[in-house]
């Protein structure tokens, strides 16, 4: 019974595990392309970074995708 109960708990886990990496992701790439659109928009890295409470270099390398 318990071994049951132990699969059913780890694949509940898995399934959250998933999740969030799925949506961590989606999220990750909105975040980019806000940045991004910022940036073209006539913003500096140093505003950007500011504005959102990040050093202008951590906000350069989400702009490339280079975590």
């Amino acid at each position: 019974m318990a071994g049951a109960k132990n699969e059913k708990a780890l694949r509940a886990v898995q399934a959250a595990q998933a999740k969030f990496e799925r949506e961590q992701g989606k999220a990750n790439e909105a975040r980019r392309k806000a940045f991004a659109k910022a940036q073209k928009e006539g913003l500096s890295l140093r505003q950007i970074g500011e504005g959102v409470g990040l050093h202008h270099t951590r906000v350069s390398q989400i702009i490339r995708g280079t975590n």
